[in-house]
């Protein structure tokens, strides 16, 4: 029960960053009208998205020329990051049950590290969370090399010049399953909704986010 009202503290939370003024209300016609039918793309209609992104090109036309800023390229790349999110915090959950990383709880020498190590004075973090980092920063890097210098087989986030962006997917996309492009839409914003879900109920219950996925999942992981 109380997982649940964390869950929807949070999902009222997002609101308070969506758009206000009138362009961007969402109209009862927008809102209410289905057009499953249309495209087959999207359960509900696609204008408030559209009408967003088309604020976004007339207010901000160099970065959108490029695909800066909201885009289906761009959701479709957060939501990858999401999953991939999903997939170390798992792995470092599972790793720090069984301990895997050696010498986990041994904090870092400060004369050998200096204070790159450090949390606050002469504290230093455990090895644990040094390799943990370190291997999130790694995973960093490929991410914006893949972003800024994509190679020619990979999917680019940018759009080329005289590229155009793929069409919205809309606030519900089309149930298709198997590996198809809406699938990999709606895993995506599941993925990044569990990761607000997640940190919000990390924070709240003052517990690392590795023992509340485990909680999560009964114990399944250590």
């Amino acid at each position: 029960m109380m997982k649940l009202a964390i869950v929807s503290c949070l999902l009222a939370g997002v609101s308070a960053f969506s758009p206000s003024g009138s362009r961007f209300a969402f109209s009862p016609k927008a809102v209410t009208e289905l057009s499953a039918f249309n495209d087959g793309r999207s359960l509900v209609s696609d204008a408030v998205f559209e009408d967003a992104m088309g604020e976004w090109k007339a207010e901000y036309p160099k970065f959108a020329k490029f695909g800066w800023g909201p885009s289906t390229k761009a959701e479709r790349w957060n939501g990858r990051h999401a999953m991939f999110g999903w997939f170390v915090i798992v792995a470092s959950a599972y790793a720090h049950g069984h301990n895997l990383i050696p010498n986990a709880d041994m904090a870092l020498d400060l004369k050998q590290w200096g204070t790159l190590a450090t949390i606050s004075g002469k504290s230093t973090i455990t090895n644990e969370r040094a390799v943990i980092l370190i291997a999130n920063v790694h995973a960093l890097f490929v991410s914006f090399l893949a972003a800024m210098a994509p190679s020619s087989f990979a999917d680019q986030l940018l759009l080329k010049e005289g590229e155009v962006d793929e069409e919205p997917y809309g606030l519900v996309p089309p149930l298709v399953t198997g590996l198809t492009p809406e699938a990999e839409i709606m895993n995506g914003r599941m993925a990044m909704m569990g990761l607000i879900a997640l940190v919000g109920t990390s924070a709240i219950n003052q517990m690392p986010m590795v023992d509340v996925v485990n909680e999560w999942l009964g114990g399944l992981l250590f």
